[in-house]
């Protein structure tokens, strides 16, 4: 009696190749976070005054629905402070300092 494994097959490409976008639809997911971005902005602008001397190179995670907005010295932990008081709301961090870029290339 021959016993044949079954071979392992190789997906390649894309994994639900029939979720195709159109470009109205990408436009408005642009659009959508574009929006997400600002708000969260606007509040990070009002509060650079503020945090800026005090936790400068420290981050900040904003939930503009409430104004919510978590700050630490490590990014995971901001983001965790956040998820933990609405755990079903996405957040944006940014860095505090006077960009707010939160990377370094």
């Amino acid at each position: 009696m021959t016993h044949s494994s079954p071979e392992r097959i190789v997906r390649r490409g894309r994994l639900f190749p029939e979720i195709q976008w159109t470009q109205a639809q990408k436009a408005e997911d642009r659009a959508r976070r574009q929006a997400f971005y600002e708000r969260c902005w606007a509040i990070f602008e009002r509060l650079k005054p503020e945090i800026l001397n005090k936790y400068y190179g420290w981050y900040i995670a904003i939930e503009p629905n409430s104004g919510d907005y978590f700050i630490d010295q490590d990014k995971e932990v901001a983001s965790k402070m956040a998820r933990e008081k609405h755990p079903h709301v996405i957040h944006h961090i940014f860095g505090i300092n006077e960009t707010g870029v939160s990377g370094r290339i």
